[in-house]
């Protein structure tokens, strides 16, 4: 292994040099000591990034609204395949109704979003916005 040593990760200094430590050695093969080091920075890199820079799940009705735009689909698609009515799909989109069980198992689906993602508490907009 290099001269320096492997340790757990505490500032941003310590991530940086782990981070051009494993430039130097990312390809190596995992049957070697560097190759080895490699998967132990990747770790604590990982567990680094988890805990620093920890992204949030997008709000369900969000990660809707993009991913029909990702996949080129407009809403009545998502009407003709009966996972909301004509009037329930604005109601949902404009969050002035949750999601129902039925409709998230669809949509993770036909939209390849997780249930984790679609199934979040979320409030609805307040009647009074209109």
């Amino acid at each position: 292994m290099a001269d320096t040593l492997i340790k757990i990760l505490k500032t941003e200094n310590d991530y940086n040099i782990a981070l051009e430590r494993l430039n130097e050695v990312f390809d190596a093969p995992s049957n070697t000591l560097e190759g080895q080091e490699a998967e132990l920075l990747v770790l604590l890199i990982s567990e680094f990034e988890d805990k620093h820079y920890k992204i949030e799940e997008p709000h369900p009705i969000e990660a809707i609204k993009i991913r029909i735009d990702d996949l080129g689909l407009k809403v009545k698609d998502l009407v003709e395949q009966g996972v909301f009515t004509k009037s329930g799909a604005s109601m949902i989109l404009n969050k002035k109704r949750f999601l129902t069980l039925a409709m998230i198992r669809k949509l993770s689906k036909i939209l390849s979003l997780p249930i984790e993602t679609l199934a979040q508490e979320y409030t609805l907009a307040d009647s009074s916005d209109n």
